[in-house]
């Protein structure tokens, strides 16, 4: 076994005295693989001992493991806890998971995002399990007055093989939740390993299929009202004037009033982005009726001049400039163009205008992305109810850790005096990063004294944001008279943020390489979106590498492995982001799985691949058109994604990552005219239906022992690409603009 030499942070490892009662389990849920007859009969502890933050263990044996991340349908409720009972040697099936509470003192990043959850929490949890453990084995070890180093763990107990003793964990958890909690502990190496790189059963199965209550929508606390907002309908406006009226007549109307969600001199962190402060809030005692008041309420809006507003990212100050006005998407398509002529240089490798100058053949090409809603199924909502001077929340949210810090600000109350529940998010895709409605709820439950329950329509979360920017790439690469490619230039950007990440391949493999970015200022607000900046620029870099291979006269395969290879064996510049080796793994895996190379009558072949998010990813996507319809008949699936964890949930985040991706690539759009968005309901907004999705998905991992790496959204961005390639071989036209299906139409 291998020591860890990390030292412990004991307040992460803090013990307290016996807990009594079963009452304390928030809920019971059966884990994938128990034996529920056996849970049954083992029956409730009658005390509960907590070894540390993330480990209760009952005297009859039974273990609760808490998950401290928020679950958003990645299935961290049921990884996270695998980790920690692999290295506890606990007996799985008789396990129960709790979703943990908000709680900075035992837990760290305790949010989900840019898939670091398991990445971020694999030593943590490794170590929480192993300490727990450790402990358990001393307190056997003074009971039974032997060596700790002769005592040794099976699932569920602890072993003396010289004496014949043998005891439960629940046996000795009352001693060693007393016992002082060592320094440093062993982990397990690799080839040790019993539940991790096997598959488990998402530990909610059986409360999702039986509709058991688990999301933010679902929570109901007595008392509790339901409020709405009514916020501008255009980005550029803003409240001037309202006649509540005839609203407050109408049944079950409680209030009406004007709140603000932040002060105009608050300092907003990263997740501080909202579209609109000045918000109109309608309560009532039942959905409908404060729905029915929300269109009987008068308003008066008027446009806002630019302003400033102050920013902290994450320690880095600056004031951030609004403008003003009503946005239309010729205007802002017209002022990407000058802004892309203005970029400034981020890496410039060799002599990338010398390269162009001299070269046989110049391909250039422009990529452009719409904005992007969000439409998590289940709608934003949150529970709130702030009262003696502290607040109660309960609901969907991705960053409740950093969200905390701006309702403390707002609410003017202490961080230790406010409790967020989290719930299962009903899909969050970075859209329940920026809780501005938890927020929005928590002022207006001060405001009315009472418990409520904040939902947005969908027409409320379509038209206020947060978006998926506006992205434009414009890429050149130059071939010699060999078709050798000699030169590479990318000129991207977008509103508000560039996509660019100027690192990454094919930086490194490509002697005369240039990355430039722009930003063209916007008042409406853009954020996190599934793989951010990615979802983009992996669709307009692996399209046009198809491009440039196709000009070259080799394989695009073949091609991209060429480069690969150089940048291995000659690499250029230092600060290339990714791994050559692992990179061109994925490719040829993806490459033999779908036997690359072969044809079928009717099928056309795409291929893309692409790193982000410390993982490598690749697809071979295979597809027909009937009647001018696009049915894609199956999708090769390549990763490296380090050590798996649960192989099924693994492929499951794969196989949504394909059909969420070809969704938005053949339909996912929304432009503004005048500020509103032209879509404000799914009668308008595509997204993708059942008899659209591959009728077939086949993921492969590449076997790995590296630490485990992001794999929530790597499978996302590469299926545009191998879509638009997959396309061009079946129509004979290139696909430059999202969405595709315009294109098809047109």
């Amino acid at each position: 076994m291998t020591q860890s030499v990390d030292k412990l942070n004991r307040r992460s490892f803090l013990k307290v005295s016996a807990l009594a009662g079963g009452g304390l389990l928030l809920s019971f849920n059966w884990l994938g693989g128990c034996n529920p007859k056996e849970l049954e009969e083992l029956g409730l502890p009658k005390e509960w001992f907590r070894l540390n933050g993330y480990i209760k263990i009952g005297e009859n044996g039974l273990v609760t493991l808490m998950s401290p991340n928020p679950e958003g349908g990645q299935n961290v409720k049921t990884s996270m806890p695998m980790i920690v009972a692999e290295e506890l040697d606990a007996d799985w099936t008789k396990v129960v998971v709790e979703q943990a509470p908000l709680d900075t003192d035992n837990f760290t990043r305790q949010f989900i995002g840019g898939s670091q959850a398991i990445r971020m929490g694999w030593k943590a949890l490794r170590t929480a399990g192993a300490t727990a453990r450790q402990l358990l084995i001393h307190a056997a070890s003074q009971t039974w007055n032997v060596p700790a180093s002769e005592i040794t763990t099976e699932p569920g107990f602890l072993i003396h093989s010289a004496s014949g003793k043998k005891a439960h964990f629940g046996e000795m958890a009352s001693l060693a939740a007393t016992l002082p909690v060592p320094e440093e502990v062993p982990l397990k190496e690799i080839s040790e390993f019993k539940l991790i790189g096997k598959s488990h059963q998402n530990v909610e199965a059986k409360n999702i299929i039986t509709g058991k209550p688990l999301f933010g929508i679902d929570y109901k606390k007595e008392g509790m009202q339901i409020a709405m907002i009514i916020h501008p309908p255009a980005h550029g406006m803003r409240l001037k004037s309202f006649d509540d009226s005839a609203a407050r007549n109408l049944s079950g109307i409680t209030d009406i009033f004007q709140i603000k969600s932040h002060q105009d001199d608050y300092e907003r962190t990263f997740f501080d982005t909202t579209s609109f402060t000045d918000l109109v809030a309608v309560v009532g005692k039942s959905t409908w009726e404060v729905m029915n008041a929300k269109k009987a309420v008068q308003v008066e809006w008027e446009e806002f001049s630019t302003y400033d507003e102050k920013r902290d990212w994450n320690g880095r100050k600056e004031n951030r400039t609004i403008p003003g006005g009503m946005e239309s998407w010729e205007d802002q398509l017209a002022k990407m163009g000058v802004a892309a002529k203005k970029a400034k240089t981020l890496r410039k490798d060799g002599n990338p205008e010398a390269a162009f100058a001299e070269a046989a053949k110049v391909i250039e090409q422009t990529y452009r992305g719409p904005f992007l809603a969000h439409n998590c199924m289940e709608p934003m909502n949150f529970f709130a109810h702030v009262h003696d001077g502290k607040a109660d929340c309960a609901g969907p949210l991705q960053k409740p850790e950093l969200t905390e810090q701006a309702l403390s600000s707002r609410l003017g109350i202490p961080i230790e005096n406010i409790q967020i529940e989290m719930t299962r998010l009903g899909g969050g895709y970075g859209r329940r990063s920026y809780a501005h409605w938890l927020i929005e709820a928590a002022v207006i439950s001060q405001k009315v004294n009472a418990p409520i329950k904040l939902i947005y329509s969908r027409e409320d979360d379509m038209t206020g944001g947060i978006y998926r920017p506006m992205y434009q790439a414009i890429y050149r690469a130059a071939l010699d008279k060999y078709n050798n490619l000699i030169g590479f230039h990318v000129n991207a950007g977008g509103l508000v943020e560039p996509p660019i990440y100027p690192d990454r391949f094919p930086a490194g493999a490509v002697e005369n390489y240039w990355a430039e970015e722009w930003t063209v200022p916007s008042n409406i607000t853009v954020g996190s979106f599934r793989a951010p900046r990615s979802n983009f620029i992996a669709a307009a870099e692996q399209s046009f590498l198809d491009e440039v291979a196709e000009a070259a006269g080799k394989d695009p395969i073949d091609f991209r492995l060429e480069l690969l290879q150089k940048a291995k064996e000659n690499p250029v510049g230092e600060n290339n982001d990714y791994d050559p080796d692992r990179y061109a793994g994925v490719l040829e895996l993806v490459k033999a799985k779908s036997n690359w190379g072969s044809t079928q009558a009717g099928i056309s072949r795409g291929v893309s691949a692409y790193f982000c998010h410390n993982s490598y990813a690749a697809q071979v996507l295979d597809l027909k058109l009937e009647n001018g319809q696009v049915q894609v008949e199956k999708v090769y699936n390549a990763l490296d994604c380090g050590l798996l964890i649960n192989p099924d949930s693994a492929k499951n985040l794969c196989e949504g990552s394909v059909v969420d991706g070809i969704g938005t690539a053949m339909f996912g759009e929304l432009k503004f005219n005048q500020g509103l968005p032209d879509k404000r309901n799914f009668d308008q907004y595509r997204m993708i239906r059942m008899k659209e999705a591959p009728k077939e998905i086949e993921t492969h991992f590449v076997e790995s022992q590296v630490d485990p790496t992001g794999l929530g959204e790597p499978g996302y961005p590469p299926v545009f690409a191998a879509l638009a390639n997959a396309l061009y071989q079946a129509t004979g036209k290139r696909f430059y603009d999202q969405p595709f299906a315009k294109q098809l139409e047109g």
